[in-house]
């Protein structure tokens, strides 16, 4: 399937740039068929659909140049637009933020997208991608063992924090309780092992993501870490589009981000069929949500919302839940969507 981008957008400084590419993935287990979508299986050394020449500079991450032309974006979605700010004026306690992005027709949603957040468990997104450009760049190894050491046990999300100080993990095993159950433990042994929260910024800020921060290892129960909604989106795509990663790396991120196990948010307001990869994030005054998202229909588009809530207001699930539904309405069957439907 080709999908061709005329997307324009500057963030702060960086010119975001997707245009004529070929989206193609691959399916593999334990994910459901994806049509349109092709996977290559993790043994395969196939290059980079979209852009073969990305291939040689993968195993550079430290390299002195930045990732190049991930996204272009074209025209807003006027009518999506009126509808979500409707949709605010009815939940006036929350403040959110919010981008997404159809990548066939390269329409976006753009309210508050580049506001400064508390990350939360989103944070684990651009870690999952930092570990695999270390992977490979053969400085870490899927089968290498890390030890829970008692410093990095926490609270919160996981079961890691239940096992004795000295036990041990693979990456692997680590990496996936990371984005599945969202664990705690796991991701402070991530981050130690990537070198600590100053190198994994510096490598940050080299993708071009300006607003997304580490200053606090997990649990960061007063939201120290930072990140925005058109960060997340901006690295989705960077995945995507194979700008960080091969397809190898990029077949085990699906599988941990397409077995989340949080499926309160963006999932439930996607239709019958629809496919999404993604990582939540939970505090008791902010919700978020971002991921990959494929229609029942084969068209894919890129999700990024965060909100700000009171303690514990559970209104803001149910915000994003009709955000989710509206945006995938729209995408799905744009004729579709009228001003009555919400």
């Amino acid at each position: 399937m080709k999908l061709t981008h005329l997307l324009s957008s500057t963030i702060g400084s960086t010119i975001w740039i997707l245009s004529s590419v070929q989206l193609t993935f691959a399916n593999t287990t334990p994910l459901p068929p994806l049509p349109g979508i092709r996977f290559i299986p993790p043994q395969s050394e196939e290059t980079n659909p979209f852009n073969p020449d990305v291939n040689s500079n993968l195993n550079q991450p430290n390299n002195q140049y930045p990732p190049s032309e991930p996204l272009k974006f074209g025209k807003p979605v006027s009518l999506l637009d009126t509808q979500i700010r409707q949709l605010m004026n009815r939940y006036k306690s929350l403040s959110p933020g919010m981008f997404f992005v159809d990548l066939q027709t390269g329409d976006y949603l753009d309210i508050n997208g580049d506001r400064i957040f508390s990350a939360a468990s989103t944070i684990k997104f651009p870690i999952l991608v930092a570990l695999f450009e270390e992977i490979e760049a053969g400085r870490i190894r899927l089968d290498e063992l890390l030890v829970e050491r008692a410093d990095l046990k926490v609270g919160g999300s996981g079961d890691l924090q239940y096992k004795p100080a000295g036990s041990k993990f693979t990456v692997l095993e680590t990496a996936t309780k990371m984005m599945t159950i969202s664990d705690n433990v796991a991701t402070n042994m991530i981050i130690d092992r990537l070198g600590g929260k100053n190198v994994l910024n510096k490598r940050f800020r080299h993708w071009g993501l300006q607003q997304t921060q580490i200053n606090h290892l997990l649990v960061d129960e007063y939201g120290t870490n930072k990140t925005s909604a058109k960060d997340l989106v901006k690295l989705a795509a960077l995945v995507v589009n194979n700008q960080l990663i091969n397809e190898n790396s990029r077949t085990h991120i699906y599988n941990m981000m397409g077995n989340c196990h949080n499926q309160s948010l963006l999932p439930k307001g996607l239709g019958t069929g629809a496919k999404i990869y993604h990582k939540t994030g939970t505090l008791r005054f902010v919700l978020g949500d971002a991921g990959i998202v494929k229609t029942a229909s084969g068209k894919v588009y890129l999700a990024g919302i965060i909100v700000q809530r009171p303690n514990h207001d559970e209104s803001a699930i149910r915000f994003i839940r009709e955000v989710s539904r509206l945006v995938y309405n729209y995408f799905e069957s744009p004729q579709n969507l009228t001003l009555k439907s919400i």
